[in-house]
């Protein structure tokens, strides 16, 4: 059969940067190379894009701010009749090279928030992962939100502030109580997040989210375990695999905590009884459904394990992909190896494709 011609596109604009680029190493040396011939996107942190020409082990010397001066640069073409890439290898003149796949391990900001996946659609070539819609609902908090009550799932309360809202400490206060988490509406992986005690540490929060996005989430806190399930598929059918549970290295599981420590204890699978897990499962899949997610996603819940409670937090539609990483943890430990997980992924987008 002839190889699939796929395109991982990594690195980008986003505070997520350097995850991404670990992301796109461990999924190059996942892709098989009998069945892909493989192309790769280097997005710089101003925003160039470039055709990377090194191999996976040589993204960390390589993918730089540098990188520029001695890669050519290269666009996804929004045009349908170039079907793919356009790779301008004296800089001026372009070649195209045409694309079956686009992977985006790409994280965060113009990444997972339906900007690039609008690119792919105008130029109708398929990508891993959700839509323009599922993709920019679930990366916006605030709106998922609203998404998942309308779903009737449980979750915190919360309050939203918009960039030149009055802050009424006391109101926040009152509905929510403390401590109470502050968050970014549109940032990914507990970027600017903050835990607050009292009001002063309340007022601190909501200016350091403010420093990332316009719109920012408090959120009630939950006191209890923090679980997650790995979601593959797209609508008909899509399967809530293995529930994983984590122990934050961290008071809660910020940045570091995902993706720099590695002594957080990841639980698979999570120490729930078979009714609770049953229940994570559903509304996982309505979660997922009702966002219009498609390819994967990771859904995460809070669980009172001695009331078997269950409150949703929130949906991650391109979860990181490093050796720490919950989402392939998840289905590695359900008998799926990256290489294999990938290959679903993949089928996914084109199934996707073909309506």
């Amino acid at each position: 059969m002839e190889k699939l011609s796929v395109c991982v596109v990594f690195g980008g604009v986003s505070s997520e940067h350097e995850i991404s680029k670990i992301s796109a190493a461990m999924i190059i040396d996942a892709l098989g190379r009998d069945e892909y011939d493989i192309h790769k996107i280097y997005i710089d942190r101003s925003g160039r894009w470039m055709y990377f020409d090194k191999e996976a082990s040589e993204i960390g010397e390589y993918a730089t701010d540098e990188a520029h001066l001695y890669f050519d640069k290269a666009i996804v073409s929004p045009s349908r009749e170039d079907g793919g890439i356009l790779r301008f290898k004296d800089g001026v003149h372009a070649e195209a090279v045409r694309i079956d796949a686009v992977i985006p391990a790409l994280h965060g900001k113009n990444g997972e928030d339906g900007t690039i996946q609008g690119l792919f659609e105008l130029a109708g070539i398929p990508y891993v992962g959700s839509g323009v819609l599922g993709s920019a609902v679930c990366m916006d908090k605030c709106l998922a939100k609203i998404m998942f009550k309308e779903a009737g799932i449980p979750q915190a309360r919360w309050v939203t502030l918009i960039k030149g809202d009055d802050v009424d400490a006391e109101l926040i206060e009152k509905e929510l109580g403390y401590p109470c988490f502050i968050k970014p509406s549109n940032a990914g992986s507990s970027v600017g997040v903050s835990k607050a005690h009292d009001r002063s540490e309340l007022l601190d929060g909501i200016k350091l989210a403010f420093k990332h996005d316009s719109k920012v989430l408090i959120e009630e806190f939950i006191s209890a375990s923090e679980v997650e399930s790995a979601v593959l598929g797209n609508l008909n059918p899509a399967v809530a695999e293995n529930i994983g549970e984590i122990a934050p290295s961290n008071e809660f599981y910020d940045f570091d905590a995902k993706y720099v420590d590695s002594t957080s204890k990841l639980t698979i699978p999570a120490q729930t009884d078979k009714e609770t897990t049953a229940q994570l499962k559903e509304y996982a899949l309505r979660a997922y459904k009702i966002c219009e997610c498609r390819g994967l996603a990771r859904v995460d819940f809070f669980v009172d394990k001695s009331s078997g409670s269950i409150w949703l937090n929130e949906i991650n539609t391109l979860p990181g992909f490093t050796s720490i990483s919950m989402y392939p943890k998840l289905w590695e430990t359900s008998g799926l190896s990256n290489s294999e997980l990938l290959d679903k992924l993949i089928d996914c987008a084109l199934s996707s494709s073909r309506g």
